[in-house]
């Protein structure tokens, strides 16, 4: 079995095995498998850096390239990565992607899809990866363990959809997104913690995290040099 889709990159663990495995066909992947990993690579970096454009641009590009081998299994493979990184950010929507394909979609893809959803069931569980199968079935103690970063915020994503998520897990995510460099996320889980000082009525509080939402939205950067 092999990865096809995201290799190596640091992101991939959180969809590793169960989501981009196909067999390989001989010892040199086909190019379709090459450009489809290289594409996907792209455009989750793109997505979490804050670059509709490129990932947009990319996410095509990965889809046509599965698209060629006429397995909707491995093109819900591309969807479902699509998705994650939306849940990580905190888009929390129906995977639409996804949906198309589902009824040709295996068993653990399905539950996966359920799963970004908030909406895993008991039987879901076995069939998650196994980062997302302790978070499904641990809570908020197994973010600690996660080494992979889209792992962590993925986990607390799916808590923050199903009211598990304490102020511990959203500081959690923020620093994760912070040591990344991932603005979207960042902005995403800053704006949580945001609606909640304001709702407790920390001003002194929501007011620093106003003025770090606006250095990481660029918007504190020195337009002119002296």
């Amino acid at each position: 079995m092999r990865n096809i889709l995201l290799g190596s990159m640091k992101v991939s663990v959180v969809l590793a095995g169960v989501l981009l495995a196909a067999c390989a066909s001989g010892p040199v992947p086909p190019d379709w498998q090459l450009e489809a990993q290289g594409a996907m690579q792209r455009s989750v970096a793109a997505y979490l850096e804050g670059n509709s454009r490129v990932e947009m641009i990319e996410l095509a590009r990965a889809r046509s390239q599965l698209s060629r081998t006429g397995r909707a299994d491995l093109l819900a493979n591309a969807e479902l990565l699509h998705c994650a990184a939306r849940v990580a950010s905190l888009v929390l929507e129906p995977c639409a992607g996804f949906e198309a394909l589902r009824l040709d979609a295996t068993p653990a893809q399905r539950a996966y899809a359920d799963y970004l959803r908030g909406q895993a069931s008991a039987q879901d569980v076995p069939l998650l990866p196994e980062a997302q199968r302790a978070a499904a079935s641990a809570g908020a103690s197994a973010l600690t363990g996660m080494a992979d970063p889209l792992s962590q915020l993925l986990a607390a994503g799916v808590l923050l959809q199903t009211g598990r998520a304490s102020p511990a897990v959203i500081a959690q995510a923020i620093d994760t997104a912070s040591r990344q460099g991932w603005r979207r996320p960042l902005l995403a889980w800053l704006g949580v913690q945001l609606q909640r000082a304001e709702q407790g009525g920390d001003a002194e509080a929501a007011a620093r995290l106003r003025r770090r939402m606006a250095i990481a939205e660029g918007r504190l950067l020195p337009t002119k040099t002296p």
